[in-house]
């Protein structure tokens, strides 16, 4: 697996990371030896850095890997996990709260130290919050070594500037805003972390199923002519003999302004898939043709969290 640094780290990270959400259940019911299996997948294929969140399976997730990696030595794979959201409408961003989750983690995952620590969805609570007490309890983990890297995650592309306005940040994940129907972290976002030094890692490059033949989740929110679109494109691959899942992936790994690409499954033939997928020629007619559908609902998606945040 192709390696990239993380820019404003020491870290190095394959171009395709392991996703642990559906670890935790959070699509269907999972296996313990799919679980196992999945992981091992992952490693030997070159995906050893794996990201992760309390909030995945409630905790189910974190525990699974603590499991899954235990007889791993600790130098073959990088660890991402998130602190801040533990339910569908929990949210501590305490800084009482930060030291507890980044330990139960520790724990949970059965590691000496975290090599990434994200906040968790900022985009649902005041963002004053995160700058101002979150983040600087995180930095004191960090000093104290319980952690080597600090970010956020979210949606709205309006929390990375308002944070980077007011703070310094070691990197950030943005999700299902860099896709073949929406790109607007590269357009809005990107720039500014390379101005500013900070990492980038990208997430949910199949945007919740839209870009694949799976039926969507119930709680899908990108508009119906979005879904519509997405339909068209992935009958207009299926004609050509592509799956247009292999054409989202493929497209978010050729842009090397991005470190890596983040994607989750608890089923180790589609990790195999992924893989053969990341080092296959893209067809490049195919994907002008595919983008050109998308065109009409280019960067249209939903809005997240606070007003205030999007």
């Amino acid at each position: 697996m192709e390696t990239r640094p993380l820019i404003g780290t020491s870290l190095e990270l394959p171009v395709l990371s392991f996703g642990a959400s559906s670890l935790g259940a959070e699509f269907r019911g999972v296996t313990l030896e799919e679980v196992f299996a999945s992981v091992r997948v992952a490693l030997e294929l070159g995906m050893n850095h794996i990201d992760t969140s309390p909030f995945y399976g409630r905790g189910m997730s974190e525990v699974l890997l603590g499991i899954a990696l235990q007889d791993v030595p600790r130098e073959q794979y990088t660890m991402c996990t998130k602190l801040g959201r533990y339910d569908v409408g929990h949210f501590d961003f305490s800084a009482k709260r930060v030291v507890e989750s980044v330990e139960v983690s520790i724990h949970r995952l059965r590691c000496e130290y975290l090599d990434i620590v994200l906040c968790h969805d900022i985009e649902f609570v005041p963002l004053n919050q995160i700058v101002e007490e979150t983040l600087p309890a995180m930095r004191k983990l960090q000093a104290a070594g319980k952690l080597r890297y600090v970010g956020i995650s979210g949606y709205p592309q309006k929390i990375f500037h308002e944070v980077l306005r007011q703070t310094d940040l070691d990197c950030v994940m943005s999700y299902n805003q860099y896709t073949l129907q929406n790109t607007r972290f590269l357009d809005e976002t990107i720039p500014l972390l390379k101005e500013k030094n900070v990492g980038i890692m990208n997430a949910g490059p199949f945007s919740a199923r839209l870009l694949t033949n799976s039926t969507l989740p119930v709680w899908f929110r990108d508009p119906k002519e979005v879904q519509l679109a997405a339909r068209q494109a992935a009958e207009y691959c299926t004609a050509r003999g592509v799956d247009i899942a292999q054409l989202a992936l493929q497209y978010c790994l050729m842009n090397r302004d991005i470190t890596t690409t983040v994607a989750g499954s608890a089923n180790p033939e589609n990790i195999r898939k992924w893989h053969r997928w990341a080092t296959t020629p893209v067809d490049a007619q195919l994907l002008e043709e595919v983008v050109a559908i998308f065109q009409p609902v280019h960067n249209i998606g939903h809005l997240e969290g606070l007003p205030e945040n999007n």
